[in-house]
């Protein structure tokens, strides 16, 4: 976790230096958010759909989206003010919360309820969670991480000793895991849609298991802000929720085809059968909410799996991190 705060450290201060050469670089346009997503995927479904069916339109909102390539980063652009909002995992608002900082980034809607990475091998191999993994090594993504806390978790479920049965490789961020696993490093990797689909149509790789229903039912991704713009902003944040909750019951209640439809305008240059495959992979494994509030009892749960990696050992009050106000 002190790598995670140095980055974020280090990358704010930048920023900053940045934008006072800037004139006017903090004024912003009415009903225009400046959302930064952790990675671009097809588990993201509602957001996307809510975008390209102008249901953030209907509600006068204008998004202006960014790819953060990592929750540290886009942590990083949350509390440095250059985005609005943040879409990662709730750990790095939790991270937040125990450097001390007086404007504490807030979760306030969350969008997917599992892991949606999926295990990618080399060889089309009959695999089994609990001996394929052995003497192997596994591209994890970044130490502290949800992903890679979820595979930790997942592991040790199956019985794995990290770094006595199986190596997991936390040197690779996770944006350029695919690129590291096509270049020879590890013998697994994970891997979200739909990443893992096109990698597979290639020819470079095997997409063998789903990680989600071996590690169960997570906050994974969710939508924060620092606590000045929630209160700052009450009405707007409200009307991006109503948008987003347009796109969860579009996703909950239509055809794999009709979603990735959808969300095609997001993902230019996928097949739409790819896209259509993908979703059917997470729907079928349960990834999307029903509803945008987190619950309680799922960020305890969150919690354990960060306590079991290591990264700190006492829970954090649930009040501290999460909001319900903006819920319609």
């Amino acid at each position: 976790m002190k790598k995670f705060i140095a980055i974020l450290c280090l990358l704010t201060l930048s920023v900053c230096v940045f934008c006072l050469t800037l004139t006017g670089c903090n004024k912003k346009k009415d009903g225009v958010i400046r959302l930064n997503e952790v990675t671009h995927s097809v588990f993201y479904a509602p957001l996307y759909v809510a975008i390209n069916n102008g249901y953030f339109k209907d509600e006068g909102i204008t998004i202006e989206l960014t790819n953060g390539g990592g929750a540290d980063k886009t942590m990083t652009a949350v509390i440095s003010g250059q985005a609005d909002i943040g879409f990662c995992g709730p750990e790095a608002s939790v991270y937040v919360y125990n450097e001390g900082r007086s404007d504490q980034p807030k979760v306030f809607a969350q969008l997917t309820q599992m892991d949606g990475s999926f295990v990618i091998g080399r060889s089309a191999e009959a695999f089994d969670w609990s001996t394929s993994f052995k003497g192997k090594e596994i591209i994890g993504g970044r130490k502290g991480g949800m992903p890679a806390m979820s595979l930790e978790y997942a592991l040790k479920k199956y019985g794995y000793v990290i770094g006595q049965d199986v190596t997991v490789n936390y040197n690779v961020q996770y944006d350029l895991i695919t690129a590291a696993f096509e270049g020879g490093t590890g013998d697994y990797c994970t891997m979200f849609e739909p990443a893992a689909s096109v990698f597979e149509q290639a020819g470079k790789g095997y997409v063998l298991s789903a990680l989600g229903p071996a590690t169960g039912k997570i906050p994974y991704t969710a939508f924060c802000a620092n606590e000045s713009y929630l209160k700052n902003n009450k009405d707007l944040v409200k009307s991006f929720v109503k948008a987003l909750q347009k796109g969860v019951d579009f996703v909950q209640t239509k055809s794999y085809e009709e979603i990735a439809k959808a969300v095609s305008p997001s993902f230019v240059g996928t097949d739409v059968e790819v896209l259509t495959r993908a979703i059917k992979s997470y729907k079928d494994i349960g990834a999307y909410v029903s509803e945008l509030s987190l619950k309680r009892e799922d960020f305890d749960r969150m919690q354990d799996i960060i306590i079991s990696a290591g990264v700190y050992s006492q829970k954090v009050p649930y009040e501290k991190i999460v909001t319900d106000e903006f819920i319609n």
